[in-house]
């Protein structure tokens, strides 16, 4: 009987994250790798294949990557064969690849929701449906969606981002529902704030030596009184990939400082002396 650390393990498993050329889907790549996983993705372009090829080559992983558009339901059927043949069946699949558009949603365009919702809500679908009848017929399959702070809260100028991360909250518990019997676990990560160098200039101070106002407020609004960082995010990513998960399925865990269960405080009362050597994490993108 394996122990418990090894049920953490994920020796010889094909893990295809997509959209893993840089970002969230590179650091949940890089922990994949450093517990045994074989690693694959996808992006819309050649360039950013290629930049993520050359980023895992430098940390010393063999990934295998391609271009592949997550919404085009031909692209990525013949992306699982060509991974099957070239790699393996797909045993871990993370849709992790998203975009978001902050505009009122009075001056947003259809076509830019359909985009928003193709990308995150679509494409978690294409993708899952295109790895289950391989997983169905193993007995075994670990599924994990990007969820967000908007899976659970609205918030001004991300109506196709929310009404999408909603969606994905909704899809999850469905992979869950239909597929549970077959030994396929589907949950899901919704990363808070993370200090990335995206959201570098919401933390930077002002001229005068002051916070910025929205650095205050999330800081407020966080038990932690800190952003995210990637080490914060990719235990729970092995977690929910690995046999340790096996029984767990069909929920979605926010990685948030505790955002998602506090009231908050007033933002004037933090003392900003606290804040002002934290280390940025250099390769993280927000997910809220």
């Amino acid at each position: 009987m394996a122990g418990i650390i090894d049920s953490f393990r994920l020796d010889g498993k094909v893990a295809w994250i997509t959209g893993a050329s840089y970002g969230l889907g590179l650091a949940y790549a890089k922990a994949y790798a450093e517990v045994g996983a074989k690693i694959v993705f996808n992006d819309i372009k050649q360039e950013l294949v290629d930049r993520g090829l050359e980023e895992y080559r430098k940390l010393g992983i063999d990934a295998y990557g391609a271009v592949c558009d997550v919404t085009s339901e031909d692209q990525v059927t013949a992306f699982v064969k060509d991974v099957e043949e070239k790699v393996g069946t797909i045993d871990i699949l993370v849709n992790n690849a998203g975009i978001i558009k902050r505009i009122p949603m009075t001056e947003m365009s259809v076509d830019q929701w359909n985009q928003v919702i193709g990308v995150d809500l679509t494409g978690p679908f294409i993708c899952s449906k295109a790895v289950l009848p391989a997983m169905i017929a193993k007995g075994s399959g670990k599924i994990i969606n990007a969820c967000s702070m908007m899976s659970e809260f609205g918030r001004e100028t991300v109506s196709a981002y929310a009404a999408a991360k909603g969606g994905l909250k909704m899809l999850t518990r469905n992979i869950c529902s239909e597929y549970g019997q077959y030994n396929i676990q589907c949950n899901a990560i919704g990363p808070g704030y993370i200090a990335t160098p995206q959201t570098a200039p919401l933390r930077a101070r002002g001229e005068d030596g002051s916070m910025n106002p929205f650095d205050r407020f999330i800081r407020s609004k966080t038990p932690a009184q800190r952003w995210g960082r990637t080490e914060d995010l990719q235990g729970l990513a092995v977690f929910l990939a690995s046999p340790a998960s096996d029984f767990i399925n069909g929920q979605v865990v926010y990685i948030d400082g505790g955002i998602s269960a506090y009231i908050g405080q007033d933002p004037s009362n933090l003392d900003e002396s606290k804040f002002a050597a934290e280390k940025e994490d250099e390769d993280i993108i927000v997910n809220d």
